[in-house]
């Protein structure tokens, strides 16, 4: 469990510092610019530390479940090799989804100006500025697949749960309840947040949109 929280610290330090220290120059020096490769380097990042986190989190549920719902198996489910293996699951669909959202997202043509409407570089204000519709088509479809793979992580996360659940209600003692839950909810909890943040970012219906709010949230 440490070991994969561990990971999930470097990839929160990693997303954060991606974004954070160039808005605060910003702000600081009373500069909007950032750099093409700057640009170019945040949307690689930020995608890199998003998705490995989300396929982390994933990996963790499987954690508590076998620790909660095979727990005399958890020594050979979860070996120091099986957890170096399940992390490098998760970065490697990382850095893989980071450059292909990247390689694809510079190779639009974009015609409508310079300026986003954001804080920090990412693939839907790209998207705003291109008027080239097979490229731009292309980068949806990229996306979509990526939501279809998010949605499956999303499946055998509630999956997971449910059997955790599950189990946790057998156990006839409420001191053994108590520490199953105690050791799923705050798992729970940065998942919900994770997801919740997610959504209202990128998938609210445009007629309740509005720039200045969604920039603060």
């Amino acid at each position: 469990m440490y070991f994969f929280l561990l990971n999930l610290s470097l990839l929160d330090l990693g997303s954060i510092s991606t974004t954070l220290p160039k808005a605060m120059a910003n702000s600081l020096w009373d500069n909007r610019d950032i750099a093409y490769k700057g640009c170019a380097a945040q949307i690689f990042f930020f995608v890199f530390f998003i998705k490995a986190e989300y396929c982390l989190l994933t990996i963790i549920s499987y954690d508590r479940y076998v620790a909660i719902c095979k727990p005399l198996h958890y020594g050979t489910l979860l070996c120091s090799r099986a957890c170096v293996h399940m992390a490098a699951a998760a970065w490697g669909p990382g850095f893989l989804t980071a450059l292909l959202h990247t390689a694809n997202t510079f190779s639009l043509l974009l015609c409508q100006g310079n300026a986003l409407d954001h804080f920090f570089c990412e693939v839907p204000q790209i998207l705003k500025l291109s008027c080239s519709h097979s490229d731009y088509a292309r980068e949806i479809w990229l996306l979509v697949l990526s939501c279809l793979l998010g949605l499956g992580c999303f499946v055998f996360i509630v999956v997971s749960y449910v059997e955790i659940f599950r189990a946790v209600l057998r156990i006839p003692s409420e001191q053994g309840q108590h520490k199953a839950f105690s050791m799923c909810l705050p798992h729970l909890a940065v998942i919900c947040l994770f997801f919740s943040s997610g959504i209202f970012a990128y998938l609210k219906p445009p007629s309740i949109s509005s720039p200045a709010p969604d920039l603060v949230v």
